[in-house]
């Protein structure tokens, strides 16, 4: 029984936290803090609970960015 619950609840926590990932369609320009950008082609998805941006550039490698890492996004 114990076993079984604890399944429910990964289950539970698991559907909670993939509605927090909002995807947005690229292309999209993410202003850095230091002031330079970064471009990604492709699709960005945003945390809502910690606003991290994660993207994929040009080579397909997987790449996060949080808040105190960028200022502003823009997507066409």
């Amino acid at each position: 029984r114990g076993l079984l619950l604890i399944s429910v609840l990964l289950v539970l926590f698991s559907c909670d936290v993939l509605q927090d990932i909002n995807e947005i369609k690229g292309p999209c320009t993410i202003i850095l803090t230091n002031g330079t950008t970064v471009v990604s082609n492709g699709n960005i998805e945003i945390s809502d609970r910690t606003q991290a941006i994660t993207y994929r550039d040009d080579k397909g490698k997987l790449w996060s960015l949080f808040k105190e890492d960028y200022q502003s996004y823009t997507c066409n």
